[in-house]
């Protein structure tokens, strides 16, 4: 099993910042992404969300305002949204293998380092 660990994470993000201290206190290795910085294609959203067994609304962050009315779009129209406006995706998302978890709470990372 492909053991690494990878966060995808915002550096401004509090609930981030938080995911990040639990897994640096882990002392388990891992990548962290700035998807700002290297941002996210609809591929590997597509995938994450396979991961995390979630679908696109769930990971849609409703309160940000650029999300008002795009709720009612199609599946592949809010991929293309939210890659074009990563504010739109909850965050951190943190993966280990197959499987991945959204940090949110952040306290969430841990059932990955178990």
């Amino acid at each position: 099993m492909n053991d690494k660990i990878t966060i995808y994470q915002k550096p401004t993000c509090s609930k981030c910042r938080a995911a990040l201290t639990l897994l640096n206190e882990s002392g388990k290795e891992f990548d962290s992404i700035n998807y700002y910085e290297r941002p996210m294609t609809v591929e590997l959203l597509r995938e994450l969300l396979h991961k995390l067994n979630m679908s696109v609304r769930d990971i849609l962050r409703t309160d940000e305002a650029m999300a008002c009315g795009i709720e009612s779009g199609t599946d592949e129209e809010l991929l293309q949204m939210m890659v074009a406006n990563p504010d739109l995706i909850q965050r951190p998302i943190v993966v280990r293998g197959d499987k991945a978890i959204l940090g949110r709470p952040p306290e969430n990372v841990k059932k990955l380092l178990e």
